[in-house]
């Protein structure tokens, strides 16, 4: 056995605690997590179902933690794991799966799929097994703190940029601020009107807030690898720097994967309590009208359709808000078949937007959110995670599919009125 193989294995091993023993055990074979799966469902593959991408996962726990699978391997009748089958197995458990934990809501039994996988990366991590794509972004994730590279260089220029299109300054490292609002990189690079769209809505309600020149990122690439520790780092900085600040609240992007490891896992990540609160900015924006912080006026006209990031609505709960936002400004808001909690993923989420060599087999799981599209034949789409919008965006247009794409605070922040906008905009 290879000495990263055998790390692997050891990594495998110690990652099955009693929640994925009794999941293993529990499993009745039923198959009801191949429908709710879309790389199944628009493939027809059996490979993809969900359970069955942790069949190594599931032989190591029966060759060492059972009395049959013991004596099974003692007497040379167990398959034993290999390096050439976690090679083939990459695509199960990468490219073939978003995190999106529809597998998990449809379970009979309740077992957390999602946690299963997460749990298999580990030691696919360990072993050498995970894709090129996902390492190198979590290697320039802990080197530079951004996975695509971007540095504090990058993000003063985009907020000179926001603050003369927009008219209003862009706060850093201001200590006593109410809120600390951290970024993906895709918002910094891609969608800078989402910071220009921040900052009027902080300008309107009223509030004090800063960005950190330490813990900008909130994308955490640790958590899509499977690597526990890097993750830490990654929440670490976040911490550290809204604590140096003594915010009160963090405002977590729009980004699944950022609002789930910050907000849900990262005071266990790091071992205490946080000295703040998390909220998503869809969070922030529902508080806020709620308040009566928030003022809108004027109704987009368009048929508009929201799509649920899956973190946001199955591992948040966070589904009202966004109706309710959506609602207080669009005049012609339509859902999509299975909209909600059951909603289906872009099919990029997960780290596999990353996965380069993932592409075909993700545009082929697009034609499940494609169906929902065409059930309502929307004008626009709007949606609250910036890597669902990247992926539908290049989806769409590969489908040939004219719908636009808008992120929720950006529409939020179009409808602000004109008496608090700024001159100039």
């Amino acid at each position: 056995m290879s000495a990263s193989l055998e790390k692997g294995i050891r990594a495998l091993k110690e990652v099955i605690d009693a929640p994925i023993a009794s999941y293993f055990n529990s499993c009745v074979h039923c198959g009801l997590c191949a429908e709710a799966c879309l790389f199944y469902t628009e493939t027809g593959d059996p490979k993809y179902t969900p359970i069955h991408k942790l069949e190594p996962l599931r032989r190591i726990y029966e060759q060492e933690y059972t009395l049959l699978g013991r004596l099974k391997k003692k007497v040379g009748l167990a398959k034993a794991v290999t390096d050439d089958e976690l090679d083939q197995w990459q695509e199960l458990v990468y490219d073939s799966c978003t995190l999106c934990g529809r597998c998990s809501a449809v379970c009979p039994v309740g077992n957390d799929i999602v946690y299963m996988v997460r749990k298999f990366r580990e030691g696919m991590s360990a072993s050498g097994h995970a894709p090129e794509g996902i390492k190198s972004a979590v290697s320039r994730t802990v080197a530079i703190g951004s996975p695509m590279g971007v540095k504090l260089p990058a993000v003063l220029a985009q907020m000179k940029h926001v603050e003369a299109d927009y008219g209003i300054p862009i706060p850093l490292d201001v200590e006593g601020a109410e809120y600390m609002v951290v970024l993906s990189s895709m918002e910094i690079i891609n969608f800078p009107e989402y910071l220009g769209a921040v900052a009027r809505i902080m300008q309107q309600a009223g509030k004090t807030w800063t960005l950190c020149s330490t813990a900008f990122e909130a994308t955490n690439a640790g958590i899509q690898i499977g690597n526990s520790d890097l993750a830490k780092v990654i929440v670490s900085r976040i911490v550290e720097g809204a604590e140096k600040l003594k915010v009160k609240t963090v405002i977590s992007p729009e980004c699944g994967h950022a609002y789930t490891a910050l907000r849900w896992e990262g005071a266990n990540l790091i071992g205490r309590p946080f000295g703040f609160e998390v909220q998503h900015i869809v969070e922030v924006l529902d508080e806020f009208q709620r308040q009566g912080w928030l003022r809108t006026e004027g109704f987009e006209t368009d048929k508009l359709t929201f799509h649920d990031p899956c973190q946001l609505v199955r591992r948040g709960g966070v589904i009202r808000q966004p109706r309710t936002l959506m609602h207080s400004v669009a005049q012609n808001f339509v859902e999509m078949p299975d909209a909600g909690y059951m909603n289906w993923c872009c099919s990029g989420g997960g780290g596999a937007s990353a996965i380069e060599e993932g592409e075909a087999l993700r545009l082929e799981a697009f034609k499940k959110k494609k169906t929902q599209f065409d059930a309502v034949r929307p004008d626009r789409v709007v949606t609250a995670c910036a890597n669902c919008r990247i992926v539908l965006e290049e989806s769409l247009e590969h489908y040939r599919m004219d719908i636009p794409v808008i992120g929720l605070t950006e529409l939020i922040a179009e409808h602000i009125p004109e008496r608090n906008k700024p001159e100039g905009v």
